[in-house]
């Protein structure tokens, strides 16, 4: 098709900008967990959005921070991947925010010379003051930028940033099949929508030092019945995720039930079980394991 567009799309910003809220806005499916904590998503999820005429393949990427673990640093490793296989970059700012938390990564995108969308969200929340301030600030320092003031939780200017991506992608055939939504298996989400629970429950570090690893994902006409192992580093951590007589362990997994009913649009057997895997946040071998390494 001579006139087909496609490309690589990469969302990139510091945590909790938004970035999993709109690309989830885009594709109409939770492909990304959004909660209010920092580090939410942790790998390069990839969501596709096809039109007749185009393919757009978005990167949601985890938020940029300075790396305390093995696994951050990897997480990092999927940002810069991302954007070394952009067309096309957004740089996702919000209301108040003045920089990146990596200067050597901004110095890419300020230097790129793809074209760059510097969305600044959370508007909604914002005076027309505070809003004229912010653009003057960023039309500075993001001279060659499009800039977009929207509100990816109410849906302000959404569309029309959708609308001009489409317009600029460049020509070229599909990279997946039209009906894909994204490049990862089922059994990520089943990981996802757990460690989402995970993630609202529980404080402090508990949500940081989990992993989750689908052991068994086998699907029946009107069922899917799964068994999960929720990876935690110390034994007090296991204690704390189990609660008072498993009560605690039982939220998390009425909880993820919904989401993944919802989700795969059939009902869910879902076994949870706890193990203590020590440090695996810096453990090589277990970090390839969960993915965060090629």
């Amino acid at each position: 098709m001579e006139n087909h567009k496609s490309g690589f799309v990469t969302i990139v910003g510091n945590p909790n900008v938004g970035k999993s809220t709109l690309m989830n806005a885009w594709i109409g499916e939770r492909l990304s967990i959004i909660t209010s904590k920092a580090q939410t998503t942790r790998h390069r999820i990839l969501g596709i959005i096809n039109g007749d005429h185009y393919q757009m393949v978005l990167s949601d990427t985890p938020g940029v921070i300075k790396p305390n673990y093995e696994m951050q640093s990897s997480m990092m490793d999927f940002v810069k991947g991302a954007l070394e296989d952009a067309d096309i970059l957004i740089y996702m700012t919000e209301i108040g925010e003045k920089e990146m938390k990596d200067p050597s990564l901004f110095k890419k995108i300020k230097v790129s010379n793809l074209p760059v969308l510097l969305l600044i969200n959370k508007i909604d929340t914002a005076d027309q003051e505070t809003l004229i301030t912010t653009l003057s600030h960023w039309e500075k320092i993001l001279p060659k930028a499009k800039i977009f003031p929207i509100s990816a939780i109410t849906g302000f200017s959404v569309k029309e940033v959708l609308k001009y991506i489409i317009e600029i992608l460049p020509k070229g055939p599909a990279f997946f099949p039209k009906d894909q939504l994204t490049d990862k298996p089922e059994r990520f989400f089943v990981n996802e929508a757990i460690r989402e629970q995970i993630l609202q429950f529980y404080s402090k570090e508990i949500p940081y030092a989990v992993e989750v690893d689908t052991e068994d994902f086998i699907e029946e006409k009107k069922i899917i019945k799964l068994r999960s192992v929720i990876m935690v580093e110390r034994d007090t951590q296991k204690g704390i995720i189990i609660g008072h007589k498993g009560s605690a362990l039982k939220r998390v997994g009425v909880g993820a039930r919904k989401t993944l009913e919802a989700f795969f649009g059939k009902k869910v057997h879902l076994e949870l079980y706890v193990k203590v895997n020590k440090d695996w946040r810096n453990n090589v071998n277990q970090l390839k394991r969960f993915g965060y390494k090629h």
